[in-house]
């Protein structure tokens, strides 16, 4: 007998008696401490506290979960509860939102119960395992019933044990189960392939999908939607097709919406529009999955105005669907149609959630607006979000993006709990402000605290080396990745380090890193190489590395651009027309300068020379009251950084037009002292826009932040945060 000798009526009180065979044990005195224990064969160990512990406290009437409290107050009224009712109670918990009170009973049951663990009792348990991904106590079930009368016979229990392994991410020990089950249905084989498909064990999935019917076990409509899903993870657009038409054939196979979506998830995977579409049309039950699934196919393949058209049309538009649509958006870089749906989220009184709101600040990041990044963070904190690693990130992520460094390390101060990206998100804060000693510093703290880094502290942690000209630093972190931390540089790390060479000057140091490189080097390496070359001005070795950079990407336009200006500069008039000439045949244009700024909670884009802004006639008188007023302290446009042929007035007029110096302008007509004027732009400032911005945050005692593509440049008093190194 597994738990020792059964209770009389006149025991049932009493706490049964240990047996040399015993596998799981209470003790009472660590129940008081919120303790249970398996005996040393099995290793189990969980923690609950004494809040859990009420649970066993049957008269107690504010049990948290509604949908049990019901079962608890009638097993508490059972003078003698048979094991049918601990197998009801435990199997309620098990589905419940708490599977952890499951195990508990389960234990409380083998110290108080009339009966050992039925064929009922251990799938209850085995599942709540399973849901807590519990793999070491899962394994003592499985322990107590190998000892069990129901090992070898009871196929129910052996297919929870393919179910509860797969849940742990163990496919091996989930097979071994499966090979041993003696007869197996179509749900053993289910277990086992949805088990491969969980290990991204894709080809083994549907190599025992195909065994499965040469032992002419009928797949049923849950083994197809495995294989839907399989073939969308893979890719496999033949494969899924070859399914849908084998489901289509077998009037055996129960249609269902499930299944519809897990076919239409496989072709949008698998970017078949047409497809997906098709099936779409046909289906003859639609449900929110189906609306969402239909909605991402046509924002992942750049479909926005069909996407947005079908949300419109969607009869029934959950959070879900607005997620979709919110993050596809932000995803595609339409960050501003992103914040502009928000804020119809909000419009409709639809509760937005985590997804929606990490969204949403990332868009804010993007456009650097921070007076909605900051309303949502009030929101957070109002509508008492838990302020878990993802939001926590978010956050440090936005207000670092948007120029609130000091904000950014109050959240990140604020958390108690930070997990390696949290830790990371902070310095990537630190490094695109330039604060580079203070990223190596919280770097410290980091180990300090016995937070392993992981490849993107690193990437981070290089990029403050950069930006803050730090090279020996970053060459020594550089050369402790493996032997110290354990992490192999990637191509990305090796595109960090030749960007703090290249940045620095040190150009032939750069081409040799790359020519000793472990792989292939990436687009990115060549590219970081080109920009250190457009910076310092090294015409031949920028041709090298944009020859090797267009062979790995022929339509990166910021290549040409950038091999363009650097023959504009050295005056090489002929070689510019000639690249503008292949750039034109290939159709490739240049990516347009714009520059934000937020108002009020309004973000306002300019490119050059725009007079699309309904204040555009103040915005211009400003622009001419600068320039006065430049001209006055001395100021000299650096008509050298057109790099158009055109007459020496015209370059001075294209210079005068930047959407930076637009931006600007409209900063100083819109906002007062002491508001600092904060400016996104989506490329590298010029020189020309930067010693501007240095001369108008002294002339009219205002302070600047302005983001470009890789960094935040602070103006104050005449000052950049940079020292003229960016």
């Amino acid at each position: 007998m597994l738990g020792g000798k059964k209770l009389s009526a006149g025991d049932k009180n009493k706490r049964r008696p240990s047996s040399s065979i015993q596998i799981l044990r209470i003790r009472t005195q660590d129940l008081t401490t919120g303790r249970i224990e398996l005996g040393p064969d099995s290793g189990f160990s969980s923690d609950f506290t004494h809040q859990d512990f009420q649970l066993f406290d049957f008269t107690h009437q504010d049990f948290p979960f509604p949908n049990v409290q019901y079962e608890i107050i009638i097993f508490s009224r059972i003078p003698f509860p048979n094991l049918f009712s601990w197998n009801t109670l435990i199997r309620a918990h098990a589905a419940g939102p708490d599977p952890r009170l499951a195990l508990l009973l389960f234990a409380r049951l083998l110290s108080d119960g009339p009966d050992d663990p039925d064929k009922f009792t251990f799938p209850f348990a085995i599942k709540a395992a399973a849901a807590l991904s519990a793999l070491r106590e899962g394994a003592a079930l499985h322990g107590m019933v190998v000892k069990s009368p129901f090992f070898s016979s009871d196929i129910f229990i052996l297919n929870t044990l393919v179910h509860f392994y797969a849940a742990c991410g163990d496919s091996g020990l989930a097979l071994r189960v499966f090979d041993n089950i003696p007869s197996r249905d179509v749900v053993s084989w289910n277990s086992m392939i949805n088990a491969f498909a969980l290990g991204d064990r894709w080809d083994d999935a549907l190599r025992l999908f195909e065994e499965m019917q040469r032992e002419n076990v009928m797949p049923n409509d849950v083994t197809m939607v495995s294989a839907a899903s399989i073939c969308g993870k893979k890719c496999d657009l033949e494969l899924g097709r070859r399914i849908h038409a084998y489901i289509q054939r077998n009037d055996d196979i129960e249609a269902s919406s499930i299944l519809d979506n897990a076919l239409l998830d496989m072709y949008v995977k698998c970017g078949s529009l047409e497809d997906a579409e098709l099936l779409f049309h046909s289906m003859n039950t639609k449900d929110s999955i189906s609306w969402t699934t239909m909605l991402v196919g046509y924002c992942k393949l750049g479909h926005f105005h069909a996407a947005r058209h079908l949300f419109d049309q969607m009869p029934d538009r959950d959070i879900a669907s607005w997620n979709a649509l919110i993050s596809c958006y932000e995803q595609s870089g339409r960050s501003k149609e992103a914040l502009d749906l928000f804020h119809d989220l909000q419009q409709a009184d639809v509760k937005p959630d985590e997804v929606t709101l990490v969204a949403a600040l990332s868009a804010c990041s993007q456009l650097g607006a921070l007076e909605l990044g900051c309303w949502i963070h009030a929101y957070i904190k109002k509508n008492s979000f838990a302020l878990n690693f993802h939001l926590t990130t978010s956050l440090i992520d936005m207000y670092s993006k948007c120029g609130d460094l000091e904000k950014a390390l109050d959240v990140f101060e604020s958390t108690k709990n930070r997990d390696v990206f949290v830790w990371s998100a902070m310095i990537a804060g630190f490094a695109m402000h330039g604060e580079g000693k203070e990223a190596l510093d919280l770097f410290e703290q980091m180990q300090e605290a016995k937070v392993k880094p992981n490849g993107v502290t690193f990437t981070n942690l290089f990029c403050a080396c950069s930006h803050a000209g730090l090279v020996d630093e970053g060459k020594l972190f550089f050369s402790k990745m493996l032997p110290v931390y354990g992490i192999a540089p990637n191509a990305e790390h090796y595109s960090c380090i030749v960007d703090i060479l290249g940045r620095a000057g040190l150009l032939e140091e750069a081409k040799e890193c790359i020519r000793n490189m472990p792989m292939p080097p990436s687009a990115s390496v060549w590219g970081a190489l080109l920009g250190a070359c457009a910076i310092h001005r090294n015409v031949e070795l920028g041709e090298h590395a944009c020859k090797h950079l267009l062979k790995l990407e022929p339509r990166n336009h910021g290549a040409h651009v950038i091999l363009s200006n650097l023959y504009a500069r050295s005056g090489n008039w002929n070689a510019v027309a000639r690249l503008r000439k292949s750039m034109k045949d290939s159709s490739l244009k240049k990516e347009a300068g714009c520059s934000s700024i937020e108002v009020q909670g309004v973000v306002h884009e300019f490119l050059v020379g725009d007079i699309s802004h309904p204040l555009k006639e103040k915005i211009y008188l400003q622009l001419d009251e600068i320039a006065s007023r430049l001209k006055a302290v001395g100021y000299v446009p650096d008509k050298k950084l057109v790099l158009q042929d055109i007459e020496e007035d015209a370059k001075e007029r294209a210079l005068s037009l930047h959407s930076e110096k637009l931006a600007i302008a409209f900063g100083l007509i819109s906002t007062s002292s002491p508001a600092p004027i904060r400016i996104t732009k989506n490329l590298r400032v010029c020189d020309d826009c930067h010693l501007v911005a240095k001369l108008v945050s002294g002339i009219y005692n205002r302070d600047i932040i302005l983001r470009d593509r890789f960094r935040f440049h602070h103006f104050t008093g005449g000052l950049c945060s940079c020292m003229d190194y960016w």
